[in-house]
């Protein structure tokens, strides 16, 4: 007789049944209540015009509000969380296009907007509109850090502003909900007078609320088919000479003064791009919460079919594929990090939505720690799932497993913010801090972090010698310039989990 089955516990990965994490259970009925919402979101067969009607039902109902990112932060990232369980099955594209609406939308006129603005935006949920953000350009993506070169020109003759893409490069591009929205926030490099403003956002109409069509001067098209994700539009938007009212501008930090004909500043010393960048925080937490669920919910599939299926091992058919060594152990191993890794961002997540309820900018402390979670919690998710396909043969290659769909993975480390630019930024405050201690590593710091600058500092200084430009020296540097970038996020995952989830990337 075949021996009795063993089975081992798997550490911290979810039940399948739609039950909810214990740290989901605080608000147990609402998040039963969105659940229960989006049960019946499907994939196969479906257009992006179907995903679309889908989530304007969804706005519609306002089971989550618009304004709930300020107000209720705890209930906007559950919604991601909750949504991103179905990630596995029905792949990224409708889990972006509500991040689209609900954050990088609606969240930028939550944050940037004055009363009249909170006061359309919540006619737009009402009616069940949707809405995209134009930020990124088609010379300007997500390597490029925040670049904008769409214009908006202040014109007193009329108190409008023109918009404008002033040449090919700077359509907007890869613009999520693009082809669908009624609405946009555009993100234009504003001019009043002889005065350069830098960028501000601008809640624009892209089609006439009278018939539906573009409006004037707005042209879109398809960026193409993707190889996941094709129930969510992605578009190019161009503008010609688009005018639109001096209400448009989002003007909580900033504004017109039609009659003196001049910018003014709400706010001395709060930059409106600065405050633009605010919303990708709230989306840097979601998108790394929504890869580790992500990756629980491939493992936990995964580790169901391995428990069940029978695997002959050394002449004995008694075993199953969750009895190879290998398998056991990387389920063991990956439970242990995403546990630290859910420890670390849960961390972050409750320290944002301090700050979101208190209206405060946060600290850089905290902002860097945001950048090190999703920074972390994509690549652990990476190679967690990559390290499952390796050990589980053909059953990765079968439709409807989940790993059809681990290019959510790969839109999780470009989204708010790619991974590399992070990676940059960390590794560039960091060098300037220790050249402004003048060589000496500042208290706290491990001894990669300080070796890597000093082999930065000898980099640069080499390639300076030898004619290069800051720019060019420093990219002479970037195996260091990663390098010292990891052992920042070490630290600060290790500072803030007292230890747990330190180590460099996922070793399994």
């Amino acid at each position: 007789a075949p021996r009795a089955r063993r089975t081992r516990p798997m550490q911290a990965l979810p039940a399948m049944d739609g039950g909810f994490a214990p740290r989901d259970a605080e608000d147990g009925s609402w998040a039963s209540s969105f659940a229960s919402r989006v049960a019946d979101l499907r994939s196969e067969g479906v257009t992006y015009e179907d995903s679309a009607s889908f989530l304007r039902a969804l706005t519609k109902s306002g089971i989550l509000r618009f304004t709930d990112i300020r107000d209720r932060p705890d209930r906007f990232f559950l919604a991601h969380r909750l949504l991103a369980r179905h990630a596995p099955e029905h792949g990224p594209g409708f889990w972006i296009r509500f991040t689209v609406q609900f954050n990088l939308f609606a969240g930028t006129v939550v944050a940037l907007g004055g009363p009249e603005h909170l006061k359309q935006l919540d006619a737009i949920q009402d009616a069940g509109q949707l809405g995209c953000f134009g930020l990124t350009e088609r010379l300007a993506g997500v390597n490029s850090g925040l670049v904008v070169n769409t214009t908006a020109r202040w014109d007193p003759a009329t108190e409008t502003f023109i918009i404008n893409s002033p040449d090919e490069g700077s359509a907007k591009n890869w613009i999520s909900q693009g082809l669908c929205a009624e609405k946009a926030v555009c993100v234009a490099n504003l001019t009043v007078g002889h005065r350069r403003c830098g960028p501000h956002a601008f809640l624009v109409d892209l089609r006439d609320p009278r018939d539906g069509r573009l409006a004037a001067g707005i042209t879109v098209g398809d960026m193409g088919r993707k190889t996941t994700g094709n129930d969510l539009d992605n578009a190019w938007i161009e503008f010609r000479d688009v005018r639109v009212p001096k209400s448009a501008l989002l003007n909580r930090y900033g504004d017109v003064d039609a009659k003196a004909g001049r910018y003014v500043p709400a706010v001395e010393g709060a930059r409106t791009m600065d405050m633009i960048g605010q919303r990708l925080f709230t989306g840097r937490v979601a998108v790394a919460q929504a890869a580790l669920t992500f990756t629980r919910g491939l493992f936990a599939a995964t580790r169901a079919y391995s428990d069940g299926k029978r695997c002959t091992m050394r002449g004995d058919a008694g075993q199953f594929l969750s009895d190879v060594p290998q398998l056991n152990s990387l389920y063991a191993n990956a439970g242990t990090q995403l546990d630290a890794m859910d420890a670390f961002v849960a961390g972050c997540e409750a320290e944002l939505a301090t700050c979101l309820v208190r209206r405060a900018i946060p600290p850089a402390a905290l902002t860097r720690a945001i950048a090190v979670a999703k920074i972390r919690a994509v690549e652990t998710s990476i190679a967690s799932c990559h390290a499952l396909k390796q050990e589980v043969g053909s059953y990765a290659l079968m439709a409807g497993t989940g790993f059809e769909n681990t290019d959510f993975l790969q839109c999780c480390k470009f989204a708010e913010g790619d991974s590399r630019i992070l990676s940059q930024k960390l590794a560039r405050d960091a060098f300037g801090e220790f050249v402004k201690n003048k060589g000496m590593a500042p208290r706290g710091w491990s001894r990669a972090e300080t070796g890597a600058c000093r082999r930065i500092a000898r980099t640069v200084a080499d390639a300076t010698r030898a004619g290069m430009g800051k720019s060019a020296a420093w990219d002479s540097a970037w195996v260091d310039v990663y390098a010292l970038a990891d052992a920042v996020c070490d630290r600060v995952v290790s500072e803030r989990t007292g230890g747990r989830g330190g180590e460099r990337r996922a070793r399994l």
